[in-house]
């Protein structure tokens, strides 16, 4: 077991003093009234997921989401490499993806970073270094982003995805499974919510 250290990572996003926590376990998805807004880990998310890319019954959302403006800049939570970028465009997928790698101790871990804009991945390099604090991509537009409002999906995976995606929900009968491959992302981002 990990002993994790939240906190003593660099933010992937600069949040602001208030924000809101969603609750989507209600099926009720109104626009929050706040500029920033968190979405939560390990939520089953009942009516969300409605294009065809989710018709295998998945809503169970194993990342964690951060709503904010357009442009909004996301940067890495410690350094590490480019592994991973490219553009996913089936309607309610990520759209622009960037998936980096990193080292919590010896061992290694990706981090997922969906639903941003196409600058985020133009000049991108596979193996390329990135260094702790650096902004590494920004929250795109509902036209380049899987057609959601501007959000980071943020996502951490134990096993290399060998690809640009990893899935962002799942079925709630392989819940198990997924929280042990794709654990909580507040293991970097601290005690967000």
């Amino acid at each position: 077991m990990m002993n994790w250290q939240t906190g003593k990572y660099h933010p992937v996003v600069n949040l602001p003093d208030e924000y809101e926590v969603r609750d989507f376990t209600t099926g009720e998805y109104l626009p929050s009234e706040f500029e920033f807004d968190i979405g939560r880990y390990d939520e089953m998310r009942p009516g969300m997921y409605s294009t065809d890319l989710f018709s295998d019954g998945r809503f169970l959302h194993i990342g964690i989401d951060i709503g904010g403006p357009v442009g909004t800049p996301c940067m890495a939570f410690e350094e590490g490499e480019v592994s991973y970028f490219g553009y996913n465009p089936a309607d309610g997928d990520y759209g622009n993806v960037l998936v980096t790698k990193h080292f919590i101790g010896d061992r290694p871990i990706w981090a997922l970073y969906g639903h941003l804009n196409s600058d985020s991945i133009a000049g991108k390099e596979v193996g390329q270094r990135i260094s702790r604090g650096e902004v590494i991509c920004w929250m795109g537009d509902k036209h380049e982003n899987g057609g959601w409002d501007p959000h980071l999906h943020f996502q951490l995976s134990w096993s290399d995805p060998e690809t640009h995606d990893m899935p962002g929900v799942v079925n709630p009968a392989h819940r198990e499974e997924a929280l042990a491959k794709y654990p909580d992302p507040r293991m970097v981002m601290g005690p967000i919510y």
